[in-house]
């Protein structure tokens, strides 16, 4: 057998045993500096119905949905493994509910059900959801409520569930809590007009009192934030990830977390 065959079966067997590829994860995992990992990390998990469509032609789309969820539980332990504070998990967007399929929507909130109720049972994570749980049905709602009350006072990676969550709504919503505590307070709208700063406006947020995302990652190629915490996001850095979600490896996460610490944030400067 010729060098170069034999070169090539050898890669050929390496690769298959998994013994490149954790290699080359130890790798990666050396060059990170501890000290300088992002305090909380949101992420785009885009991809999961084309994932579907290529990996279970026929099937019903929740494969994509529960191969997503599936992936997120990874992700938020590959988190918690570098002593990330807060991760931010968008699973259910404002549009999502008014142009997806009510066939799609079902078994969608059900995956979501379930990945809420995983995170509560599988460790000391706080569970928090973040959106207009109003949009949602009854029963997922009430299922993210029981989530945040059980998980509540835990001292691990905070985790917060996007579900029916747009940034414009938050911000509507945010200005709606402002205007009404003010008036509780006697301010006038004239009052406020002159003296609202830019803090009384993130003490509203659903996200009030957390870290704004040092990082925000998003998967499938998509280059865009699609309303994703417009007024946290000032500030973050973001990473572009071909993959889609479900594919995305702790490899592709450890290129996130490199080339974040790679660059000198300025933070508007």
């Amino acid at each position: 057998m010729a060098k170069r065959e034999l070169v090539n079966e050898a890669w050929t067997r390496l690769t298959s045993s998994g013994l490149v590829y954790a290699t080359y994860e130890n790798r990666l995992r050396s060059e990170l500096d501890p000290a300088r990992m992002p305090q909380h990390i949101a992420v785009l998990a885009d991809g999961n119905r084309r994932w579907a469509r290529t990996n279970a032609p026929g099937q019903p789309l929740d494969v994509g949905y529960r191969a997503g969820a599936d992936k997120l539980l990874e992700f938020v332990d590959w988190c918690d493994e570098l002593g990330i504070a807060v991760v931010t998990l968008w699973v259910l967007s404002t549009d999502n509910l008014s142009r997806s399929a009510k066939d799609e929507l079902g078994p969608l909130m059900e995956v979501i059900a379930h990945l809420t109720r995983d995170l509560v049972d599988r460790s000391n994570y706080r569970v928090m959801p973040v959106g207009d749980l109003e949009l949602l049905p009854p029963a997922l709602a009430q299922t993210l409520r029981n989530a945040e009350q059980a998980s509540r006072g835990r001292a691990g990676t905070h985790v917060n569930v996007a579900v029916g969550y747009g940034g414009r709504h938050e911000l509507r919503d945010a200005v709606r809590s402002l205007l009404a505590c003010e008036a509780q307070k006697g301010t006038t709208l004239e009052e406020l007009s002159r003296t609202l700063e830019v803090d009384q406006i993130g003490d509203h947020l659903y996200t009030k009192g957390q870290p704004d995302p040092d990082l925000i990652i998003r998967t499938s190629g998509e280059q865009r934030l699609s309303g994703f915490l417009p007024w946290q996001s000032a500030h973050s850095e973001l990473y572009f990830c071909e993959a889609l979600w479900p594919d995305f490896r702790r490899i592709d996460f450890y290129r996130a977390l490199r080339s974040y610490q790679r660059r000198e944030r300025r933070f508007g400067k």
